[in-house]
């Protein structure tokens, strides 16, 4: 594993002497700072960091030593599941948050957890509510209607609430995306940033002066541009990073950084770029695809070599629409990614044969076709390059690892399952050869709940997106926010 160097935090700036109970009446962030600051998070301006830059520029919550018992704590918390009849069941990210939330209790912190379940506004958090409580073998306070969109306000019951808390008490407010002002960075472009900046000044400084001025991120799979993930943290005084989220960025995901392998599939041709950004690392020799970002890198290899190779509907005009559609762009892309890559060394591994929509196996597809899997020549060829992997890695002077992230198709019909299936044994003969296998979470992870068993491989992360952001080409949006609120670097 790699060593994170932290950075201690700057415990010079005034605001930091104000972390009792008591909040002060100054404005926490003016309209300027939240438009340099959401300059930051859209991308507009960047800073070049890496995973370990920002972990390590990041206070953890264990850190927060001289946060006084009493004080208000804002939680982000992972708060999107589906908990099942009992505890254990549909609740793993809720049972991730458990070491943060009881370090909170132990120092006395009035905790007000808030974050989303799912992408539909109408969706409750009151049966989390009450597995969160299951959990932590406590009350919580549930409150329902907490913010007033008409004013961008907090509403005077979470104010009572936490005026009647006592320390070491916990407060869950309801689903945040049920307020439109949560959702607004989502398609957010450069140009809104001014018209944004005035209500989102607004709500970050609601927060804190009328809820807390000290805030832990414990939502590890939280990777959108949601309001209480990245704006939020502009106005505080404090900020943190849950245990369970700085050991999962600390600990496997540094160790992904180098992993020599990696099995990349998916719907969408933009995962292109995030196995670009691991390429660029210097440290993977192999790469394995399947889905539409192995179509496009067929298309872009047969175009290496003066041939071409049809993919169906996928390369198909009256298809842009649609999420697999791969334009030519992309495929130049692909041409250079192998071109750059073989003469480093690199092995792409590619399928053969397809399983189609009518569920015939071919090895080429006609203009109207569109591949839901791989076939089973594809299957084996994984399976010899598999042990051909094993065989180089005996040569390392290093830990090998393998990073395995998507599925190789529809695997949630039975008719396309087959190759995602087949592979998940190729994980367990990694892990029983020696290899680090990391599982990205998301739908690779949910395969292997189906198709495997958990100690087949080294770790299975519970968020798919904010695995892929880690890695790939883009930095995590809350760790930006978290860095910046950190350093005061905006």
């Amino acid at each position: 594993m790699l060593r994170v160097v932290r950075r201690s935090a700057d415990t010079s700036c005034p605001k930091f002497c104000n972390l009792s109970g008591r909040r002060s009446a100054t404005m926490a962030v003016t309209k300027e700072k939240m438009e340099a600051w959401l300059r930051r998070i859209l991308g507009v301006d960047k800073v070049k960091l890496g995973l370990l830059d920002y972990i390590a520029r990041i206070p953890r919550v264990k850190d927060l030593t001289d946060v006084a018992s009493g004080t208000p704590v804002l939680v982000r918390g992972d708060l999107d599941c589906k908990p099942g009849a009992k505890v254990g069941e549909g609740d793993i990210r809720l049972r991730s948050m458990k070491e943060t939330l009881e370090i909170g209790r132990s120092r006395g912190w009035i905790q007000v957890i808030f974050g989303h379940i799912g992408r539909d506004p109408q969706l409750s958090l009151d049966k989390v509510c009450k597995r969160l409580g299951e959990i932590l073998g406590c009350e919580i306070k549930f409150i329902s209607d907490w913010f007033d969109p008409a004013n961008l306000s907090i509403r005077p019951e979470l104010v009572e609430a936490i005026k009647a808390a006592k320390p070491g008490d916990f407060i869950l407010l309801e689903n945040t995306r049920k307020y439109d002002i949560e959702r607004v960075l989502w398609k957010a472009k450069p140009a809104d940033i001014p018209n944004l900046a005035e209500k989102l000044t607004k709500v970050a400084n609601e927060f804190a002066e009328k809820v807390a001025r000290v805030y832990v991120h414990e939502a590890f799979s939280a990777g959108s541009l949601d309001t209480s993930s990245v704006v939020v943290p502009a106005a505080m005084d404090k900020v943190a990073l849950g245990e369970y989220a700085y050991g999962e960025f600390s600990g496997p995901l540094a160790d992904c950084l180098n992993a020599q392998l990696v099995i990349s599939s998916g719907l969408k041709i933009d995962k292109l770029d995030d196995l670009q950004a691991m390429i660029d690392r210097g440290k993977i020799r192999w790469v394995f695809t399947a889905g539409s970002l192995a179509m496009g890198l067929i298309k872009a290899a047969y175009q290496l070599e003066g041939k071409d190779f049809c993919i169906g509907v996928q390369e198909d005009p009256a298809h842009k629409d649609q999420p697999y559609y791969i334009p030519p762009e992309r495929v130049e892309q692909a041409k250079r990614m192998i071109a750059e890559g073989r003469q480093k060394g690199i092995q792409f591994v590619m399928p053969v044969d397809f399983v189609l929509q009518d569920g015939r196996v071919a090895s080429t597809l006609g203009p109207q076709d569109q591949q839901f899997d791989v076939g089973p020549a594809t299957s084996d060829l994984f399976e010899k390059k598999i042990g051909e992997f094993l065989e180089w890695a005996k040569t390392l002077n290093e830990p090998a690892i393998a990073f395995h992230n998507g599925v190789f198709g529809k695997f949630e019909d039975p008719r396309f399952e087959a190759g995602t299936k087949r592979f998940m044994a190729q994980l367990k003969r990694m892990k029983d050869a020696g290899v680090r296998v990391y599982v990205g979470g998301g739908e690779g992870g949910k395969a292997l709940e189906l198709y495997g068993q958990p100690d087949w491989v080294t770790h299975n992360f519970t968020a798919g997106g904010t695995v892929l952001n880690a890695l790939g080409s883009e930095p995590v949006p809350f760790l930006v926010a978290l860095e910046m609120a950190a350093t005061k670097s905006f």
